[in-house]
């Protein structure tokens, strides 16, 4: 049995951050029931690189977090799709929703009036800057909230004064594991007192909280940080260019600094005892550091860090990195197979941790758009006659 066995949760999400988080309680066994409009599927169908699948509505978008759920349509802008949704939440355990702060309650289908129908229901809501304050009903993507966050104006390149946004995603995946998070934290809770909950998840928020260190250091004197690029105010825990490529060092500690002094041959310099001292000579280390490294490769240094028991590692590219040996003994990506309407096999990742029994597993393929209204419906005893009623309506 997976944690989450018997769980059932509404997915009224779309896009990346409220799927991702609907997608780490599937795999952990949760019933997930992705809702979609009829007419305005889950935008990121369409979405990725490859041209077939989006045109298919598989796009890489949607596959990266759609396992494991069962689809239908559901028309909630209708007083039947209304209807319908509250008999679904009437015996559901999570919803998940991402609309704009306070559309959902418009509808009439926000937490007071489903909370009436089912007290023990824990209701998420996951929006870019949370159900209160100033900027609750505006709306955002993750690329928005790098910025106002403030999360780019900790990266760049030295010297320069240009923000620069952080490739991939990153605050939609975070708020959507937080969200993952703050509803198993509720589900054990009302494990213990019956009661359901109302979560408020804020990508702003999340964004706050991938920066903490440096958060904590600005508010307590430390100024506003500084942008090192792939370096930083350490010389043992920054990037270097090797006889072939770049080498990023981690002997961050003094401790981890005098082995790699002593690694290099240079006892001399294998005498800092404290941060403070290893911080005070990072411009006379640094130099030293750059000549020494350019002697060797990169993937020479990695085993020599490695030997001396240091973390160093060679800059790889995605497409070498996800060919390391490494990942191949871990359970992070999943080969779906082939998806016959797809016509390809399709990977996806899966998770960041393992469970030594009944852990994260994908056991079924994203689902297309509508591809499990009729059998969900049967569950709640509808017959082939309603369901043509239902959609003869646009209700699905």
């Amino acid at each position: 049995m997976k944690p989450f066995s018997g769980i059932r949760v509404l997915d009224l999400t779309h896009v990346l951050a409220g799927p991702f988080s609907a997608y780490q309680l599937a795999i952990m066994g949760a019933d997930v029931i992705k809702i979609e409009s009829p007419d305005h599927p889950d935008v990121a169908r369409p979405v990725g690189s490859v041209q077939h699948l989006n045109r298919k509505g598989m796009g890489t978008s949607f596959l990266t977090q759609n396992s494991n759920k069962r689809a239908i349509t559901l028309n909630l802008k209708t007083e039947r799709g209304k209807e319908l949704f509250r008999e679904l939440s009437a015996s559901a355990d999570v919803i998940v929703e991402n609309y704009r702060a306070g559309a959902i309650e418009a509808l009439g289908l926000g937490y007071s009036e489903i909370a009436e129908l089912n007290p023990s229901i824990i209701y998420c809501s996951m929006t870019g800057f949370g159900q209160t304050g100033p900027k609750r009903g505006h709306t955002a993507y993750d690329n928005v909230i790098q910025a106002i966050s403030g999360l780019m104006t900790t990266t760049g390149h030295v010297g320069s004064s240009s923000p620069l946004k952080v490739g991939p995603p990153i605050l939609d995946y975070f708020s959507g594991t937080m969200a993952a998070f703050s509803i198993a934290s509720a589900l054990f809770q009302r494990m213990k007192t019956g009661r359901g909950q109302r979560i408020d998840v804020s990508m702003m928020d999340s964004a706050v909280m991938l920066m903490a260190w440096t958060v904590t250091d600005f508010l307590n004197g430390g100024g506003a940080p500084r942008i090192w690029g792939n370096d930083s105010d350490n010389a043992g825990y920054s990037c270097y260019d090797t006889a072939d490529g770049l080498l990023m060092v981690g002997a961050e500690a003094p401790s981890q600094q005098r082995r790699m002094w002593k690694m290099l041959g240079r006892d001399d310099l294998a005498v800092d005892q404290t941060f403070e001292q290893v911080l005070s000579k990072r411009d006379e280390h640094a130099p030293i550091l750059a000549e020494i490294f350019r002697r060797k490769t990169a993937d020479q240094w990695a085993l020599e860090f490695h030997d001396a028991g240091l973390p160093a590692e060679r800059v790889r590219t995605l497409e070498e990195a996800l060919a390391h040996d490494q990942l191949s003994h871990r359970s992070v990506l999943h080969k779906l197979g082939k998806i016959a309407a797809l016509d390809q096999e399709v990977t996806v990742p899966v998770t960041a941790f393992t469970f030594a029994a009944d852990g994260p597993e994908i056991t079924s393929p994203p689902p297309f758009h509508g591809e499990h209204t009729d059998e969900v419906l049967r569950e709640f005893g509808y017959q082939d006659v309603d369901m043509f009623a239902l959609r003869r309506d646009g209700v699905i």
